[in-house]
């Protein structure tokens, strides 16, 4: 299989995670909002945005950190498929809690 689906499936388990789970974006948005509001002219929706931006960010980098484990273990230069399935299986765990709510409103 090509490499850019697995980049691919990534990128949407981060997006749906960033987008529709509301415990972590609430968190974020509420560390966001002293520190990023000013730069974003005080607009709610663009702090929401940036807070959902943070944790579909967040979630990438966590569910890269077994693939990082696996290819240090086994002394691997270069990603390959197993390190690219743990990454997304790392990226889809952590998105398990938002998928309720992803399901419920839809695309």
């Amino acid at each position: 299989m090509n490499r850019n689906f697995y980049f691919i499936g990534i990128a949407f388990f981060g997006m749906i995670n960033g987008i529709f789970n509301q415990l972590w974006l609430i968190f974020a948005l509420l560390y966001v909002k002293p520190l990023a509001g000013p730069l974003l002219f005080g607009n709610l929706s663009l702090t929401l945005m940036f807070a959902s931006l943070m944790v579909s960010t967040a979630t990438v980098i966590l569910g890269g950190v077994p693939a990082a484990i696996y290819e240090r273990v086994t002394g691997v230069s270069e990603s390959n498929h197993v390190s690219l399935w743990i990454w997304l299986a790392g990226t889809a765990l952590l998105t398990l809690p938002a998928v309720g709510n992803f399901l419920q409103v839809g695309l």
